[in-house]
């Protein structure tokens, strides 16, 4: 059974009173028994609700009709009892709110029933949830403002920590700037100790492979003029061979010493100091070597030389460039063709090689930027590494190398360019 809730109670009341009121208006006579009189002025009174609408009936000692409304159902048996019973019913199609009020008929007790619309109840309930929930609704958006600023602002210098960390290159391994909150004092003294041991290890690395090239190039230059002296004597023809096959290791080993050299010289730290160069003066000096290389294999070597200038290391870039043209010059067929090519392309200095050799799989193209790896079936002896020390100076000058076809999609296309002056 519905009861009194602090959001109705006065209402209930008000049926209440009207119930009690209701009930003063039955009278008992003698022979015409029970009888409900209520004044046209009253009725008026009772029904003049601006939101709802008011029903009332008044049975009888015995049940019987004695006046009102007789579709308002009495509330059940077992409350039928009661001398106030309040409870929710439907009239005309409309949910109402009810009052069962026992009133005294004579010596007997007659039932008032009191039925009310709910029109102002729900407004009012309305109002209670809005007045009650928008300042609860208010707050809580102020303290989600308020949490989510303090949050972003105590996390700021993580973000611009994590930002300075992204943008860095691998090579970059400068200790990181800035205190920071207190909090990641810590973490930033361990990630520069980190750094510091890591860098330490680069350093070493880098000395390492510097010493090794330097040691070998000597002893190595050397052993290539002591063949080149023999194979200029007469000799007898396996002899001969022997001491060519010692000649040809020497060139390659001497190779492979100059490019562990450029590969230590490219990392970050390791670099020279940087000058303004012409790309075209860097292959115009070493066009002589070039073009008996290419006599040699009966290669057809142009070169098609206009002003490139750029600020970089002279020795990679000179590296750079031999790597390309050896690379032309080694995998293209007796009777080929290389070009290469420098000047500006809207202002960017580029150098590219050509050839008309077999190209290199565009499904292999990013894997021979790797080190010692070779395209199955290539042939020769190469180290794998011509490219990837061309891509580690490129990078280190900030420059992008493409890997294309030649002229006529033959061939193999291998382009520097460097940014804008």
């Amino acid at each position: 059974m519905p009861v009194f809730h602090p959001g109705r109670g006065a209402y209930d009341q008000a049926l209440v009173d009207i119930g009690v009121a209701l009930g003063s208006h039955v009278e008992q006579r003698r022979r015409e028994g029970f009888r409900f009189e209520l004044p046209p002025g009253v009725d008026e009174v009772l029904r003049s609700d601006r939101y709802d609408s008011i029903f009332y009936r008044v049975l009888g000692p015995a049940g019987e009709q004695l006046g009102g409304e007789p579709g308002l159902a009495p509330p059940d048996a077992e409350e039928a009892e009661q001398s106030l019973v309040l409870y929710d019913a439907t009239f005309k199609g409309q949910p109402v709110r009810m009052a069962a009020v026992q009133a005294p008929c004579g010596r007997s007790t007659c039932t008032i029933l009191v039925a009310e619309t709910t029109v102002k109840r729900s407004r009012a309930v309305r109002e209670i949830l809005v007045s009650s929930m928008l300042p609860e609704g208010l707050i809580a958006l102020a303290t989600l403002v308020i949490v989510w600023f303090g949050v972003k602002r105590g996390l700021a210098p993580l973000a611009r920590l994590s930002d300075e960390i992204k943008a860095r290159s691998p090579g970059d391994l400068r200790p990181i700037e800035g205190g920071g909150p207190e909090e990641t004092r810590p973490l930033v003294a361990a990630l520069n100790g980190l750094l510091a041991q890591v860098a330490q290890a680069s350093q070493h690395q880098q000395r390492f492979l510097a010493n090794a090239a330097h040691q070998l190039r000597t002893p190595l230059a050397g052993l290539q003029t002591h063949t080149e002296l023999a194979l200029a004597q007469p000799l007898p023809d396996a002899c001969r061979a022997q001491i060519e096959q010692v000649h040809a290791s020497t060139i390659r080993t001497a190779r492979l010493a100059n490019q562990l050299l450029a590969l230590a010289r490219a990392e970050p730290g390791a670099r020279g100091e940087a000058a303004e160069l012409d790309l075209k003066t860097l292959a115009g000096n070493e066009a002589n070597e070039w073009v008996h290389q290419a006599l040699a294999r009966e290669l057809d070597l142009g070169f098609e030389l206009e002003p490139a200038p750029v600020r970089g290391d002279a020795f990679l870039l000179r590296e750079a460039l031999v790597n390309l043209v050896h690379n032309a010059i080694e995998y293209t067929p007796r009777g080929g063709h290389v070009t290469v090519r420098t000047g500006e392309r809207g202002g960017q200095p580029f150098v590219e090689v050509e050839d008309d050799g077999p190209g290199i799989p565009p499904e292999e193209r990013a894997r021979v930027l790797e080190r010692f790896y070779r395209v199955p079936g290539t042939p020769g002896t190469g180290s794998g590494l011509g490219l990837a020390v061309v891509h580690e100076i490129a990078a280190g000058h900030g420059a992008s190398l493409t890997l294309g076809e030649g002229a006529g999609s033959r061939g193999c296309k291998v382009g520097i360019t460097f940014p804008h002056g």
